[in-house]
C-alpha cells in the first residue's frame, strides 16, 4: 500500500481544515488506517483511527470531539476533518496503514506498516 497525504497549510486559531490520503493496492480497504502528527522535537502523536470497513472510529484524548476521521474503500481515499484548531495542532500529519489484515486499531506508531509522507499543518494564533 502506498500512501499520498495533503491538505495541510496555514490556517489560523479556530478554523478548519480538511486532510485527505489517497492510497493505492486492493489492501487498503482491509486495514485499520490512523493519523500521526509530530511537532517539532516530539514525538510521533497519535491522533485518529479508524477500523477497515468505517464502523469504528477512535482519537486521540486532545482532539475529541474536533476532529472526525472518515474512509471511502471504494474511493481508497482516507479523510480527517479538523475543526476548531489550535496552535497546538500543528505539525507534519501522516497518514498509516496498519498492514495486519482485521486487526482493530491500533494507536502506537510501531504498529503501522505503511506511511505516507506527511503534510505540514500550521496553526497561527
Amino acid at each position: 500500500v502506498q500512501l499520498q497525504a495533503s491538505g495541510g497549510g496555514l490556517v489560523q486559531a479556530g478554523g478548519s481544515l480538511r486532510l485527505s490520503c489517497a492510497a493505492s493496492g486492493r489492501a487498503f480497504s482491509s486495514y485499520a488506517m490512523g493519523w500521526f502528527r509530530q511537532a517539532p522535537g516530539k514525538e510521533r502523536e497519535f491522533v485518529a483511527g479508524i477500523s477497515w470497513n468505517g464502523g469504528t472510529t477512535y482519537y486521540g484524548e486532545s482532539v475529541k470531539g474536533r476532529f472526525s476521521i472518515s474512509r471511502d474503500n471504494a474511493r481508497n481515499t482516507l479523510s480527517l476533518q479538523m475543526n476548531s484548531l489550535k496552535s497546538e495542532d500543528t505539525g507534519v500529519y501522516y497518514c498509516a496503514a496498519d498492514g495486519h489484515v482485521g486487526r482493530e486499531i491500533a494507536t502506537m506508531p510501531w504498529e503501522y506498516e505503511y506511511w505516507g509522507q506527511g503534510t505540514l499543518v500550521t496553526v497561527s494564533s
